[in-house]
């Protein structure tokens, strides 16, 4: 199993860069590759930032490349919710940390926009 880091999976979903893009193309699609979900929180970053992709993008392409066959994620449940919530309008980061949380009593945080955010998805988080 071959590890990727952020700028292969951004040439396979952007495709770009036409001779990057087929290489890719070709290491994902022949090879069974790992995605850390470090490298997910920053390809959604460069998607948004570099790319200009919007939430819907960001999520079908997350979802698109995460159900490839030979694509394993580090943490399938926590990208799959992280995902949903970010098409639902909440952070990514934001999403991934909330995720990450749900075996815990309560997330805690001075962040407002996650707070709201998270009571749009019926998650509470509540100031220290």
């Amino acid at each position: 199993m071959l590890a990727v880091d952020t700028n292969v999976v951004v040439r396979y979903v952007t495709r770009d860069h036409p001779e990057q893009s087929a290489r890719t193309k070709r290491l994902i699609d022949d090879n069974d590759v790992f995605v850390a979900t470090t490298v997910l929180l920053e390809v959604e970053w460069v998607l948004r930032s570099a790319y200009g992709f919007n939430r819907t993008e960001i999520a079908e392409a997350l979802g698109n490349f995460a159900g490839l066959p030979r694509v394993a994620l580090e943490d399938p449940e926590l990208a799959a919710q992280a995902v949903q919530w970010l098409a639902q309008g909440m952070d990514f980061a934001d999403a991934l940390h909330l995720a990450g949380t749900a075996h815990c009593d309560e997330f805690v945080s001075f962040d407002r926009r996650l707070a709201a955010a998270a009571g749009r998805i019926g998650r509470q988080v509540r100031a220290p």
